[in-house]
């Protein structure tokens, strides 16, 4: 009976460990060639990709099913790619969209973001990419260290974006290719291990839905700590 007992509670403590991980990092799938803008899950480029999914209000860890987003990624020697896919019940769209130029404030509005750093010592430095389901876009150099980092739009990482809504399904898609030199000094490689948060701003002011990954706990997304990370494979 004690060996039993035993046995299964290594059982236990591993599945807890596995799914401790799973909870906390994204894997990123090597490909073999890069591509441009593509915003179907379904593609040669995306089938079978695993990705992430979360559902939480960033400063509660409250579930909200309806808005369970996806995440994928995949990676080559220069860039990062990431596909979000995002139901909504009711859009916020800013007026007079561009995609000519980034949207400074984009964030007032419903926007996929990423926040990814290699700074594992310096954690309060990092990078930050927005998209719109108008595909409006932003990128930003975050250092909560610089009392000026409010400049931080201006940094320009030449990251391409694109986006599509599916009003018929009430589900919008973000496409983001990010060079990999943007956010690592390291080159592109199998095992690198970067520090990531995905979040979702939902819907209008009046029902405003902020959803994490990993939920910050605050009414902020800017919260590094919570971060998990991101690992490339083959």
């Amino acid at each position: 009976m004690f060996l039993f007992t035993k046995l299964t509670l290594i059982c236990l403590v591993a599945a807890s460990a596995v799914l401790a991980a799973s909870n906390d990092q994204i894997e990123s799938k090597r490909a073999r060639h890069d591509t441009g803008p593509d915003l179907n899950p379904d593609s040669d480029f995306w089938h079978g990709v695993p990705g992430i999914f979360f559902d939480t209000i960033t400063r509660n860890a409250q579930h909200e099913p309806a808005y369970r987003t996806e995440v994928r990624s995949r990676w080559t020697e220069g860039n990062l790619y990431f596909l979000f896919v995002c139901p909504y019940e009711q859009l916020n769209l800013k007026p007079d969209p561009t995609t000519a130029a980034e949207t400074n404030h984009l964030w007032n509005w419903d926007v996929a973001e990423i926040f990814v750093g290699s700074d594992f010592k310096n954690i309060r430095k990092y990078r930050e990419f927005e998209v719109s389901p108008q595909g409006e876009w932003i990128d930003l150099a975050i250092d909560l260290n610089d009392p000026h980092h409010g400049e931080g739009w201006m940094w320009n990482s030449g990251f391409k974006s694109a986006a599509r809504i599916d009003a018929k399904a009430k589900v919008w898609y973000a496409f983001l290719r990010i060079p990999y030199a943007a956010v690592d000094t390291r080159t592109a490689a199998p095992g690198n291990t970067l520090r990531i948060n995905f979040f979702r701003s939902q819907g209008p002011e009046t029902n405003l839905k902020q959803l994490a990954w990993r939920p910050t706990m605050q009414a902020t997304f800017h919260v590094p700590e919570a971060f998990g990370t991101l690992k490339l494979v083959k």
